[in-house]
């Protein structure tokens, strides 16, 4: 089951506004939490008091925690690689190494009888995985998660992200990673233009943000980096299907009721035998055989994003919906009935031959 999370900093904000934060996260669905012992100060008590008030808090709402850390903080800390009662004792459900071992230590760890998850770097584009697993750990003890960046024009390229998360993807292992609230201001280190994995979600709504994420196929987990995100938000992310790609689209005035049945309702999926202009959705011209479908709006350019449903002019392909991914000349039989929201355009990119995707138009103010 994919899931939603938050990251909270008990070390960077009051104690009382991570937990309504907590509170009102899970009230949206949330079910993980991020936190980061990287760029903690103060002893070891001090960590232990922090963190178990705010994990505990956490666990009244059915979170899932997993704590940033890394050799240097084993050493800070006192803690070996082969003891990690420590980390049970503050109530964490695991541990992310932000950097890690030599692959051996690792290995170890996911034996470990605390029942802790062992959460690995994906970003660092390394044998890092194949060499713990060469170990013979247990791959079942074992997540990945991404690196958030928050310095702009540091975070990851797109191509580098999907070869590295597939290699935790082809193992089987879960992965996560990071987007960013474009009205937090909270992480863990002084700079913060943004905490999100991808560098270019860093200015994109953290819906499309999200969407994005979900529809490479590659992460299962989407965590909000910077705390604290709005209330809108955490309801934005919370109405996502994270399995079916949701578009948000505005629909022409007076579009017919069978054409709007058709685009909000059918079922629709792009056809095996893709085309670089149109993802075409053909159920419709079967389920709607023998309806007329009138010419009412054919502009004589269709642009990229906008939605169509092909006239009876066509015949055989009356009723057929597309979805224009380049501009092309409009025969003067095809109706535009909508148009993909500017923001969500780099995600008809991202459907792939027979993937199933819907429509959903977005409220007027």
């Amino acid at each position: 089951m994919r899931k939603l999370g938050i990251s909270v900093y008990p070390n960077h904000s009051n104690l009382a506004d991570i937990k309504e934060y907590i509170k009102l996260a899970s009230s949206y669905g949330f079910k993980r939490i991020f936190s980061c012992l990287l760029s903690v100060e103060g002893d070891k008590q001090t960590v232990v008091d922090e963190f178990t008030e705010m994990i505990s808090f956490a666990k009244k709402y059915g979170m899932e925690v997993i704590v940033d850390v890394s050799p240097s903080v084993f050493n800070d800390l006192g803690i070996s690689y082969d003891d990690l009662t420590f980390f049970k004792e503050i109530g964490a459900d695991g541990i992310r190494l932000d950097l890690g071992f030599t692959g051996n230590e690792e290995s170890i760890m996911t034996f470990n009888p605390q029942g802790l998850k062992i959460e690995l770097n994906i970003s660092n584009g390394t044998r890092y995985l194949e060499n713990i697993l060469s170990y013979q750990a247990n791959a079942e003890n074992l997540l990945g998660c991404h690196n958030f960046y928050p310095h702009r024009y540091t975070g990851l390229g797109y191509e580098h992200f999907i070869e590295t998360s597939k290699q935790y993807k082809n193992k089987g292992i879960r992965t996560a990673a990071f987007v960013s609230s474009q009205k937090a201001t909270i992480g863990p280190w002084p700079v913060s233009e943004g905490l999100c994995t991808l560098e270019m979600h860093r200015e994109w709504p953290i819906a499309v943000q999200a969407k994005h994420l979900w529809a490479t196929d590659v992460i299962d987990d989407v965590i909000i980096g910077n705390a604290f995100a709005s209330e809108e938000e955490l309801k934005a992310l919370s109405t996502i299907d994270p399995y079916q790609l949701t578009l948000n689209v505005e629909l022409v005035e007076d579009i017919p009721e069978t054409e709007q049945k058709i685009v909000l309702e059918e079922f629709h999926f792009n056809r095996g035998d893709v085309s670089d202009y149109v993802i075409r959705s053909t159920q419709s011209r079967v389920n709607y055989s023998g309806v007329d479908f009138p010419v009412f709006n054919t502009p004589s350019i269709i642009e990229r994003g906008d939605i169509i449903i092909e006239s009876s002019l066509y015949e055989r392909y009356a009723g057929e919906l597309q979805l224009a991914r380049l501009p092309m000349q409009n025969s003067g039989k095809s109706n535009v009935v909508g148009r993909v929201v500017e923001s969500e355009m780099v995600l008809l990119d991202l459907i792939k031959p027979w993937q199933k995707f819907k429509f959903q138009t977005i409220p007027k103010n």
